[in-house]
């Protein structure tokens, strides 16, 4: 038997890999067609996922990529949330 546990696997919206779920952010739009970056993972709505990375951060802001996924016009200051949650991130991890 494989003792090993299954990882989710996710695919970035900006690069289009396949990640597991733990090296993504998820970018959710809620019925009332708020957007907001989910850290939980578990927010209900439509959700889209981006590699925690500056560039795939930057590309998905260049092709307009998460307001074409989620219907919705994305305001920058989510996309300077995620460039600050990603910065965070790789300074605690040092």
């Amino acid at each position: 038997m494989n003792n090993r546990k299954k990882v989710p696997m996710r695919k970035c919206v900006a690069t289009g890999e396949m990640r597991p779920k733990k090296e993504l952010v998820r970018i959710v739009r809620s019925k009332e067609g708020e957007v907001s970056v989910d850290l939980t993972g578990k927010k209900s709505g439509r959700g889209a996922y981006l590699s925690k990375e500056k560039e795939a951060v930057v590309l998905a802001k260049k092709k307009n990529v998460l307001a074409n996924h989620l219907d919705v016009s994305i305001d920058d200051s989510i996309y300077e949330e995620l460039i600050e949650l990603i910065e965070k991130e790789k300074r605690q991890s040092k």
